[in-house]
């Protein structure tokens, strides 16, 4: 007669709960966590993550779930000063990014173009 060899061990396909999903969640999409070190503590899939993320923000129907209509760009019109000294004005909205970096708004900005950086910065 043959040799059988059972293998042991956890079940690779798992099911969560929404409670469970949540907090994994909040975990990896809260300011400054790295969604890949989150999924390792927890033993789950980066893309299993973003995709819980798209369904709960299709299912919620939050603004900025991924759709064509929504993806744009801001023309961006870089002059040549000739050289000149004239200080510009302090800009109307500053912030400061991790590692050192800024984003300037000036005052003179179009109201759309300002709100289309602030929502792309919130993302």
């Amino acid at each position: 007669m043959g040799q059988i060899t059972v293998f042991g061990g956890p079940e690779r396909r798992r099911r969560w709960h929404d409670d469970e999903r949540a907090k994994i969640l909040s975990e990896a999409f809260s300011p400054g966590a790295c969604v890949a070190r989150v999924a390792r503590q927890h033993d789950v899939s980066t893309a299993l993550i973003y995709t819980w993320r798209r369904k709960a923000c299709q299912a919620s129907g939050v603004a900025g779930s991924s759709t064509a209509a929504q993806v744009g760009f801001v023309e961006a019109v870089v002059l040549d000063d000739g050289g000149s000294k004239q200080a510009p004005s302090p800009p109307a909205v500053v912030v400061d990014l991790p590692g050192g970096r800024r984003v300037n708004i000036y005052a003179s900005a179009p109201p759309g173009v300002a709100a289309a950086v602030l929502k792309a910065l919130i993302r």
